[in-house]
Protein backbone atom coordinates (compact mmCIF):
# COMPACT_ATOMS: atom_id res chain seq x y z
CA UNK A 1 0.00 0.00 0.00
CA UNK A 2 2.90 2.76 0.50
CA UNK A 3 3.47 5.04 -1.90
CA UNK A 4 5.95 7.50 -2.60
CA UNK A 5 6.26 11.49 -2.40
CA UNK A 6 9.68 11.94 -3.73
CA UNK A 7 11.82 14.01 -1.48
CA UNK A 8 15.55 15.39 -1.95
CA UNK A 9 16.85 12.26 -0.20
CA UNK A 10 14.34 9.93 -1.69
CA UNK A 11 15.70 10.93 -5.53
CA UNK A 12 19.15 10.60 -4.18
CA UNK A 13 18.32 7.23 -2.92
CA UNK A 14 17.00 6.41 -6.31
CA UNK A 15 19.70 7.80 -8.72
CA UNK A 16 22.44 5.29 -6.38
CA UNK A 17 19.74 2.39 -6.51
CA UNK A 18 19.00 3.23 -10.08
CA UNK A 19 23.41 3.32 -10.89
CA UNK A 20 23.32 -0.43 -8.85
CA UNK A 21 20.59 -1.56 -11.56
CA UNK A 22 22.69 -0.91 -14.20
CA UNK A 23 25.58 -2.16 -12.68
CA UNK A 24 25.08 -5.82 -13.10
CA UNK A 25 24.12 -6.54 -9.80
CA UNK A 26 22.35 -9.91 -9.70
CA UNK A 27 19.75 -8.74 -7.39
CA UNK A 28 18.50 -6.35 -10.23
CA UNK A 29 19.81 -8.21 -12.97
CA UNK A 30 16.88 -10.51 -15.16
CA UNK A 31 19.78 -11.56 -17.34
CA UNK A 32 20.82 -15.06 -16.52
CA UNK A 33 23.85 -14.86 -18.15
CA UNK A 34 25.11 -11.92 -16.22
CA UNK A 35 24.15 -13.33 -13.00
CA UNK A 36 27.02 -15.51 -12.86
CA UNK A 37 24.69 -18.59 -13.39
CA UNK A 38 26.02 -21.66 -15.96
CA UNK A 39 25.47 -21.64 -19.27
CA UNK A 40 22.27 -23.05 -20.67
CA UNK A 41 20.59 -22.37 -16.52
CA UNK A 42 18.16 -19.97 -16.59
CA UNK A 43 18.02 -17.69 -13.43
CA UNK A 44 14.51 -15.98 -12.49
CA UNK A 45 14.56 -12.79 -10.19
CA UNK A 46 11.90 -12.61 -7.87
CA UNK A 47 11.02 -9.71 -5.32
CA UNK A 48 7.93 -9.62 -2.69
CA UNK A 49 7.10 -6.93 -0.26
CA UNK A 50 7.21 -10.42 2.37
CA UNK A 51 8.95 -9.88 5.23
CA UNK A 52 8.25 -12.20 8.17
CA UNK A 53 10.42 -15.27 8.59
CA UNK A 54 8.06 -18.05 8.63
CA UNK A 55 6.55 -16.46 5.14
CA UNK A 56 10.12 -16.17 3.52
CA UNK A 57 10.86 -19.58 4.71
CA UNK A 58 7.89 -21.21 3.14
CA UNK A 59 8.69 -19.16 -0.37
CA UNK A 60 12.38 -20.48 0.22
CA UNK A 61 10.98 -24.17 0.55
CA UNK A 62 8.78 -23.95 -3.11
CA UNK A 63 11.88 -22.43 -4.72
CA UNK A 64 13.83 -25.64 -3.56
CA UNK A 65 11.16 -27.74 -4.67
CA UNK A 66 10.34 -26.20 -7.72
CA UNK A 67 14.36 -26.06 -8.63
CA UNK A 68 14.57 -29.69 -7.51
CA UNK A 69 11.77 -30.50 -10.71
CA UNK A 70 13.26 -28.27 -12.74
CA UNK A 71 17.13 -28.45 -12.63
CA UNK A 72 17.61 -25.74 -15.32
CA UNK A 73 15.99 -23.19 -13.57
CA UNK A 74 17.51 -21.40 -10.52
CA UNK A 75 15.41 -18.77 -8.10
CA UNK A 76 16.86 -15.96 -7.28
CA UNK A 77 14.92 -14.68 -4.32
CA UNK A 78 14.81 -10.93 -2.82
CA UNK A 79 12.89 -10.04 -0.03
CA UNK A 80 13.81 -6.33 0.45
CA UNK A 81 10.67 -5.56 2.93
CA UNK A 82 10.99 -1.24 3.45
CA UNK A 83 13.07 -0.80 -0.10
CA UNK A 84 10.69 -2.59 -1.75
CA UNK A 85 8.57 0.16 -3.08
CA UNK A 86 11.69 2.45 -4.45
CA UNK A 87 13.35 -0.67 -6.09
CA UNK A 88 10.42 -1.55 -8.26
CA UNK A 89 9.63 2.09 -9.14
CA UNK A 90 13.87 2.42 -10.05
CA UNK A 91 12.99 -1.11 -12.30
CA UNK A 92 9.87 0.33 -13.43
CA UNK A 93 11.12 3.69 -14.63
CA UNK A 94 14.23 1.72 -16.35
CA UNK A 95 12.01 -1.16 -17.93
CA UNK A 96 13.96 -3.55 -15.68
CA UNK A 97 11.03 -5.20 -13.63
CA UNK A 98 12.03 -8.42 -12.30
CA UNK A 99 11.04 -11.92 -13.84
CA UNK A 100 8.58 -12.53 -11.28
CA UNK A 101 7.08 -9.63 -8.58
CA UNK A 102 4.27 -8.85 -6.05
CA UNK A 103 2.06 -6.17 -7.39
CA UNK A 104 1.36 -5.26 -3.36
CA UNK A 105 -2.06 -3.53 -4.17
CA UNK A 106 -1.05 -2.08 -7.82
CA UNK A 107 -1.45 -4.96 -10.09
CA UNK A 108 -3.65 -3.29 -12.33
CA UNK A 109 -3.08 0.49 -11.69
CA UNK A 110 0.76 0.86 -11.23
CA UNK A 111 1.50 -2.15 -13.03
CA UNK A 112 -0.95 -3.19 -15.47
CA UNK A 113 0.90 -2.32 -18.59
CA UNK A 114 4.40 -4.07 -17.53
CA UNK A 115 2.60 -7.87 -15.97
CA UNK A 116 2.04 -10.68 -18.65
CA UNK A 117 -1.44 -12.13 -18.96
CA UNK A 118 -2.10 -15.17 -16.82
CA UNK A 119 -5.51 -15.99 -18.03
CA UNK A 120 -4.69 -18.97 -19.95
CA UNK A 121 -3.05 -21.14 -16.64
CA UNK A 122 -5.69 -23.60 -15.27
CA UNK A 123 -5.59 -21.70 -11.57
CA UNK A 124 -6.84 -19.08 -13.40
CA UNK A 125 -10.23 -21.02 -13.17
CA UNK A 126 -10.64 -20.95 -9.28
CA UNK A 127 -10.38 -17.09 -8.28
CA UNK A 128 -12.25 -16.49 -4.90
CA UNK A 129 -15.15 -14.10 -6.48
CA UNK A 130 -13.49 -11.42 -4.08
CA UNK A 131 -10.38 -11.16 -6.09
CA UNK A 132 -11.52 -11.16 -9.67
CA UNK A 133 -12.43 -7.16 -9.94
CA UNK A 134 -8.88 -6.71 -8.62
CA UNK A 135 -6.51 -8.89 -10.34
CA UNK A 136 -8.78 -9.70 -13.74
CA UNK A 137 -10.35 -6.71 -16.16
CA UNK A 138 -13.37 -7.10 -17.98
CA UNK A 139 -11.34 -8.39 -21.38
CA UNK A 140 -9.98 -11.48 -19.14
CA UNK A 141 -6.73 -10.65 -18.56
CA UNK A 142 -5.55 -12.02 -15.46
CA UNK A 143 -2.61 -9.45 -14.15
CA UNK A 144 -1.77 -11.81 -11.17
CA UNK A 145 -1.52 -14.87 -8.83
CA UNK A 146 -3.38 -14.65 -6.09
CA UNK A 147 -0.89 -15.72 -3.09
CA UNK A 148 -3.96 -14.56 -0.29
CA UNK A 149 -6.28 -12.28 0.34
CA UNK A 150 -6.04 -9.16 2.85
CA UNK A 151 -8.75 -9.03 5.68
CA UNK A 152 -7.34 -6.13 8.08
CA UNK A 153 -8.91 -5.05 11.25
CA UNK A 154 -7.35 -4.74 14.70
CA UNK A 155 -5.37 -7.17 16.53
CA UNK A 156 -6.44 -7.46 20.74
CA UNK A 157 -5.24 -9.42 23.39
CA UNK A 158 -8.76 -11.38 23.50
CA UNK A 159 -6.91 -12.76 26.96
CA UNK A 160 -7.14 -9.35 28.29
CA UNK A 161 -10.55 -8.01 27.60
CA UNK A 162 -12.31 -11.31 28.96
CA UNK A 163 -10.34 -10.62 32.19
CA UNK A 164 -11.61 -6.95 32.24
CA UNK A 165 -15.08 -8.39 30.94
CA UNK A 166 -14.95 -5.82 27.88
CA UNK A 167 -17.23 -7.10 24.96
CA UNK A 168 -15.37 -6.39 21.70
CA UNK A 169 -16.29 -2.83 20.16
CA UNK A 170 -18.37 -2.67 16.95
CA UNK A 171 -18.18 1.34 17.05
CA UNK A 172 -15.53 3.87 17.73
CA UNK A 173 -17.22 5.27 21.02
CA UNK A 174 -17.18 1.61 22.30
CA UNK A 175 -13.48 1.07 21.13
CA UNK A 176 -12.72 4.02 23.34
CA UNK A 177 -14.86 3.24 26.29
CA UNK A 178 -12.94 -0.42 26.17
CA UNK A 179 -9.54 1.31 25.80
CA UNK A 180 -10.59 3.79 29.01
CA UNK A 181 -11.17 0.56 30.58
CA UNK A 182 -8.12 -0.96 30.32
CA UNK A 183 -6.43 2.03 31.10
CA UNK A 184 -8.40 2.47 34.27
CA UNK A 185 -8.33 -1.01 35.39
CA UNK A 186 -4.37 -1.66 34.20
CA UNK A 187 -3.52 1.86 36.22
CA UNK A 188 -1.21 2.67 33.08
CA UNK A 189 0.94 -0.48 32.92
CA UNK A 190 -1.38 -1.92 29.73
CA UNK A 191 -1.28 0.56 26.17
CA UNK A 192 -4.57 0.70 25.71
CA UNK A 193 -3.55 1.15 21.83
CA UNK A 194 0.32 0.64 20.93
CA UNK A 195 1.72 2.61 18.02
CA UNK A 196 5.19 1.27 16.44
CA UNK A 197 5.11 5.38 15.29
CA UNK A 198 9.24 4.75 14.83
CA UNK A 199 8.04 3.76 11.48
CA UNK A 200 5.91 6.48 10.42
CA UNK A 201 3.68 3.97 7.76
CA UNK A 202 2.18 2.29 10.83
CA UNK A 203 0.88 6.16 11.98
CA UNK A 204 -0.45 5.92 8.20
CA UNK A 205 -1.77 2.47 8.04
CA UNK A 206 -4.45 3.51 10.63
CA UNK A 207 -5.46 6.79 9.36
CA UNK A 208 -5.84 4.72 6.08
CA UNK A 209 -7.68 1.49 7.61
CA UNK A 210 -10.41 4.34 9.86
CA UNK A 211 -10.92 6.63 6.43
CA UNK A 212 -13.26 3.91 5.01
CA UNK A 213 -15.94 3.71 8.15
CA UNK A 214 -15.35 7.57 8.59
CA UNK A 215 -15.85 8.37 4.48
CA UNK A 216 -17.74 5.67 2.50
CA UNK A 217 -19.57 2.70 4.60
CA UNK A 218 -22.30 4.85 6.10
CA UNK A 219 -25.17 5.77 3.91
CA UNK A 220 -25.29 9.46 5.66
CA UNK A 221 -21.63 9.99 4.97
CA UNK A 222 -21.03 8.53 1.90
CA UNK A 223 -17.97 10.41 -0.15
CA UNK A 224 -17.52 8.16 -2.49
CA UNK A 225 -18.66 10.45 -5.43
CA UNK A 226 -16.65 13.57 -4.38
CA UNK A 227 -13.57 11.60 -3.17
CA UNK A 228 -13.15 10.29 -6.87
CA UNK A 229 -13.87 13.21 -8.90
CA UNK A 230 -12.24 15.54 -6.87
CA UNK A 231 -14.52 18.01 -5.02
CA UNK A 232 -14.21 16.47 -1.64
CA UNK A 233 -14.64 18.68 1.44
CA UNK A 234 -11.66 17.73 3.48
CA UNK A 235 -13.09 19.44 6.63
CA UNK A 236 -15.06 16.13 6.61
CA UNK A 237 -12.03 14.06 7.42
CA UNK A 238 -11.15 16.29 10.89
CA UNK A 239 -13.11 13.44 12.40
CA UNK A 240 -10.50 11.07 12.51
CA UNK A 241 -7.57 13.14 13.46
CA UNK A 242 -9.88 14.94 16.02
CA UNK A 243 -10.31 11.08 17.35
CA UNK A 244 -6.23 10.05 17.06
CA UNK A 245 -5.48 13.25 19.18
CA UNK A 246 -8.70 12.61 22.01
CA UNK A 247 -6.65 9.20 22.41
CA UNK A 248 -3.44 10.41 22.85
CA UNK A 249 -4.82 13.16 25.23
CA UNK A 250 -6.82 10.81 27.05
CA UNK A 251 -3.62 7.92 27.91
CA UNK A 252 -4.65 5.75 25.33
CA UNK A 253 -1.62 4.82 23.13
CA UNK A 254 1.91 4.40 24.35
CA UNK A 255 3.68 7.05 25.78
CA UNK A 256 6.38 6.52 22.86
CA UNK A 257 3.88 6.00 19.91
CA UNK A 258 6.41 8.01 17.85
CA UNK A 259 9.30 6.35 18.92
CA UNK A 260 8.39 2.58 19.47
CA UNK A 261 10.12 0.11 17.10
CA UNK A 262 7.83 -2.66 15.32
CA UNK A 263 10.42 -5.73 16.68
CA UNK A 264 9.36 -4.81 20.61
CA UNK A 265 5.27 -5.50 19.90
CA UNK A 266 5.30 -9.01 19.93
CA UNK A 267 7.26 -9.77 23.13
CA UNK A 268 4.85 -6.84 24.81
CA UNK A 269 1.66 -8.36 23.66
CA UNK A 270 2.77 -11.88 25.16
CA UNK A 271 3.32 -10.39 28.71
CA UNK A 272 0.18 -9.03 28.64
CA UNK A 273 1.02 -5.01 28.32
CA UNK A 274 -1.18 -4.40 25.00
CA UNK A 275 -4.43 -4.41 24.58
CA UNK A 276 -5.33 -2.97 20.56
CA UNK A 277 -2.91 -2.99 18.05
CA UNK A 278 -2.47 -2.83 14.22
CA UNK A 279 -0.55 -5.85 12.94
CA UNK A 280 0.22 -8.03 9.93
CA UNK A 281 -1.26 -11.90 10.25
CA UNK A 282 1.71 -13.28 11.28
CA UNK A 283 1.55 -11.22 14.71
CA UNK A 284 -0.67 -13.56 16.58
CA UNK A 285 1.42 -16.68 16.03
CA UNK A 286 4.17 -14.87 17.09
CA UNK A 287 2.96 -13.63 20.63
CA UNK A 288 1.85 -17.59 20.39
CA UNK A 289 5.49 -18.58 20.41
CA UNK A 290 6.47 -16.73 23.06
CA UNK A 291 3.19 -16.79 25.49
CA UNK A 292 0.77 -19.76 24.42
CA UNK A 293 -1.36 -18.63 26.97
CA UNK A 294 -2.13 -15.48 25.61
CA UNK A 295 -5.04 -15.38 22.87
CA UNK A 296 -4.50 -12.75 19.91
CA UNK A 297 -7.64 -11.94 18.14
CA UNK A 298 -8.57 -10.02 15.21
CA UNK A 299 -11.68 -8.05 14.74
CA UNK A 300 -12.97 -5.39 12.40
CA UNK A 301 -12.51 -1.79 12.11
CA UNK A 302 -15.04 0.09 14.39
CA UNK A 303 -17.66 2.17 12.70
CA UNK A 304 -17.85 5.65 13.17
CA UNK A 305 -21.40 5.97 12.93
CA UNK A 306 -24.07 4.47 14.35
CA UNK A 307 -26.40 2.58 12.49
CA UNK A 308 -23.22 1.42 10.94
CA UNK A 309 -21.33 -2.08 10.93
CA UNK A 310 -18.01 -2.40 10.96
CA UNK A 311 -15.40 -2.82 8.16
CA UNK A 312 -13.07 -5.76 7.26
CA UNK A 313 -10.59 -3.56 5.09
CA UNK A 314 -9.11 -5.54 2.49
CA UNK A 315 -8.35 -6.84 -1.12
CA UNK A 316 -5.24 -7.55 -3.00
CA UNK A 317 -1.92 -8.77 -0.08
CA UNK A 318 0.42 -10.69 -1.83
CA UNK A 319 0.60 -11.75 -5.47
CA UNK A 320 3.48 -12.91 -8.37
CA UNK A 321 2.89 -11.08 -11.46
CA UNK A 322 5.56 -12.11 -14.56
CA UNK A 323 7.30 -9.52 -16.34
CA UNK A 324 5.84 -9.37 -19.77
CA UNK A 325 9.23 -8.03 -21.06
CA UNK A 326 10.89 -10.98 -18.99
CA UNK A 327 13.51 -12.96 -20.88
CA UNK A 328 12.52 -15.88 -19.35
CA UNK A 329 8.57 -15.17 -19.52
CA UNK A 330 8.35 -19.02 -20.44
CA UNK A 331 10.06 -20.09 -17.26
CA UNK A 332 8.33 -17.24 -14.92
CA UNK A 333 4.53 -18.39 -15.91
CA UNK A 334 5.67 -21.98 -14.94
CA UNK A 335 6.96 -21.12 -11.94
CA UNK A 336 4.03 -19.55 -11.35
CA UNK A 337 2.01 -22.23 -12.04
CA UNK A 338 4.11 -24.66 -9.80
CA UNK A 339 3.04 -22.26 -6.85
CA UNK A 340 -0.62 -22.32 -7.74
CA UNK A 341 -0.74 -26.27 -7.35
CA UNK A 342 -3.03 -26.88 -4.16
CA UNK A 343 -0.25 -27.93 -1.89
CA UNK A 344 1.86 -25.08 -2.86
CA UNK A 345 -0.56 -22.43 -2.75
CA UNK A 346 -1.71 -23.61 0.97
CA UNK A 347 1.48 -23.57 2.39
CA UNK A 348 2.40 -20.21 1.33
CA UNK A 349 -1.08 -19.23 2.38
CA UNK A 350 -0.95 -20.50 5.70
CA UNK A 351 2.45 -19.28 6.42
CA UNK A 352 1.02 -15.62 5.83
CA UNK A 353 -1.86 -16.55 8.14
CA UNK A 354 -4.57 -15.11 5.73
CA UNK A 355 -7.30 -16.63 3.38
CA UNK A 356 -6.11 -18.07 0.04
CA UNK A 357 -7.15 -16.53 -2.80
CA UNK A 358 -8.54 -19.36 -5.03
CA UNK A 359 -11.25 -21.07 -4.48
CA UNK A 360 -9.73 -24.71 -4.53
CA UNK A 361 -7.07 -24.17 -2.00
CA UNK A 362 -7.93 -25.10 1.82
CA UNK A 363 -5.77 -23.20 3.84
CA UNK A 364 -5.88 -23.59 7.90
CA UNK A 365 -6.18 -19.66 9.32
CA UNK A 366 -4.51 -18.95 12.25
CA UNK A 367 -7.84 -16.30 12.54
CA UNK A 368 -10.18 -18.86 11.42
CA UNK A 369 -12.50 -18.35 14.58
CA UNK A 370 -12.83 -14.40 14.19
CA UNK A 371 -12.76 -14.74 10.69
CA UNK A 372 -16.18 -17.11 10.88
CA UNK A 373 -17.38 -14.81 13.97
CA UNK A 374 -17.66 -11.61 11.62
CA UNK A 375 -18.14 -13.49 8.55
CA UNK A 376 -21.20 -11.27 7.96
CA UNK A 377 -19.35 -7.97 7.51
CA UNK A 378 -18.23 -6.81 3.92
CA UNK A 379 -14.40 -6.68 3.04
CA UNK A 380 -14.17 -2.86 2.03
CA UNK A 381 -11.02 -2.02 -0.31
CA UNK A 382 -7.93 -0.43 1.17
CA UNK A 383 -8.97 3.38 1.32
CA UNK A 384 -6.24 4.95 -0.76
CA UNK A 385 -6.43 2.52 -3.68
CA UNK A 386 -9.63 3.13 -4.26
CA UNK A 387 -10.43 7.05 -3.79
CA UNK A 388 -6.55 9.17 -3.24
CA UNK A 389 -3.70 9.79 -5.72
CA UNK A 390 -0.85 8.31 -6.27
CA UNK A 391 1.31 9.40 -3.14
CA UNK A 392 -1.48 10.15 -0.38
CA UNK A 393 0.05 7.06 1.89
CA UNK A 394 3.02 9.60 2.86
CA UNK A 395 0.81 12.17 3.66
CA UNK A 396 -1.05 10.36 5.88
CA UNK A 397 1.86 9.12 7.63
CA UNK A 398 3.54 12.31 7.83
CA UNK A 399 0.30 14.58 9.07
CA UNK A 400 -0.16 11.89 11.31
CA UNK A 401 2.78 11.57 12.98
CA UNK A 402 2.96 15.72 13.23
CA UNK A 403 -0.13 15.19 14.98
CA UNK A 404 0.97 13.11 17.98
CA UNK A 405 3.79 15.29 18.05
CA UNK A 406 2.07 18.79 18.49
CA UNK A 407 2.67 19.96 15.15
CA UNK A 408 -0.25 19.88 13.66
CA UNK A 409 -3.85 20.85 14.99
CA UNK A 410 -6.65 18.16 13.85
CA UNK A 411 -7.49 21.15 11.17
CA UNK A 412 -4.49 21.53 9.59
CA UNK A 413 -4.58 17.72 8.85
CA UNK A 414 -6.83 18.34 6.96
CA UNK A 415 -5.81 21.27 5.07
CA UNK A 416 -2.37 19.79 4.43
CA UNK A 417 -4.35 16.78 3.27
CA UNK A 418 -6.76 18.29 1.07
CA UNK A 419 -3.37 20.19 -0.55
CA UNK A 420 -1.39 17.17 -1.49
CA UNK A 421 -4.72 15.65 -2.56
CA UNK A 422 -5.23 17.92 -5.37
CA UNK A 423 -1.95 18.28 -6.35
CA UNK A 424 -1.34 15.07 -6.84
CA UNK A 425 -4.29 14.37 -8.86
CA UNK A 426 -3.18 17.56 -11.38
CA UNK A 427 -0.06 15.62 -11.17
CA UNK A 428 -1.47 12.41 -12.07
CA UNK A 429 -3.76 14.15 -14.52
CA UNK A 430 -0.57 15.78 -16.30
CA UNK A 431 1.07 12.57 -16.53
CA UNK A 432 -2.13 11.15 -17.96
CA UNK A 433 -2.26 13.50 -21.06
CA UNK A 434 1.65 12.62 -21.62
Amino acid sequence: MNKSIFSLSSVTFLLVALTACNSGDNETNGDSNESGSNEGEVTLTFYSTMGEENEIDAFESIFADFEAENPGIKIEGNFPSGSYEDTLRVRMASNDLPDLFDTHGWAKNRYGNYVADLSDMDWADHFDESMEPILKDEDGKVYAFPINQAKDGIMYNATLLEELNIKVPETMDEWIAAMETVRDEAEGDVAPLWIPGNDQFAIGQILDQLSTPLLVTDDDNNYEDELLDGSFDWSNYNLLPEKLLEMQEKDLLNVDALTANDAQRAQLMSQNLIAFTFAGGAFGPDVQELNSEVEIGSMPVPAFFEGDEPSWIGGERHTVAASKDSENLEEAKMFIEFLAQPENAKKIAEATTLPSGLTNVDAENFYAEYYEKWSHIEVQPYFDRVYLPSGMWDVYATTGADLLAGSLTPEQVADVMEEEYQRLRDEGAEETEE
